[in-house]
């Protein structure tokens, strides 16, 4: 049997007590990547929540070229999807868009951001994760709220 020496126990017990570390989403474009922690994250109910407005990402991103985002798990198993703001090839702003909603029954770990024009410029990037409170929307419908963001803005090159 081997023996862990008296001065190793407290260390492992505070290590088996720690709060685990909230999800990274890693952001890669032009040959660089940055690993993000969330600016929000929530329990399940999207209540008691961890906010850090420092979390946020930053790439240099050049126009029309996508941006690859990969995700742990932890996300990838829930219900989540991208959001997105650009310009478009004149430097207009657009309507804000969104990827499709990744859930569960498909598991995503990883998805590519590409603009619908090659000339646009993307200016910031969304990770959102929704938990299961839902709420009405001011047009009737009904949303999911996020439980958890992870923010990517864009420097120009």
């Amino acid at each position: 049997m081997r023996r862990v020496p008296l001065a190793v126990v407290p260390l492992l017990a505070l290590a088996a007590c720690a709060a685990p570390r909230n999800p990274e989403v890693t952001f890669y474009a032009d040959g660089h990547a940055v690993d993000v922690g969330p600016s929000q994250y929530c329990d399940l109910q999207s209540e008691n929540c961890d906010v850090d407005p420092n979390a946020l990402g930053v790439l240099r991103v050049r126009p029309g070229k996508p941006v690859q985002i990969s995700v742990p798990g932890e996300l990838a198993e829930t219900a989540w999807s991208v959001k997105f703001t650009y310009r478009d090839g004149a430097g207009v702003p657009q309507e804000p868009l969104r990827s499709k909603l990744f859930t569960s029954r498909e598991p995503r770990y990883a998805y590519t951001l590409a603009l619908p024009d090659p000339e646009a410029r993307l200016e910031s990037v969304e990770v959102q994760q929704y938990g299961a409170r839902i709420e009405a929307s001011t047009t009737g419908a009904f949303d999911f709220v996020a439980r958890g963001t992870w923010v990517l803005k864009v420097e120009e090159r």
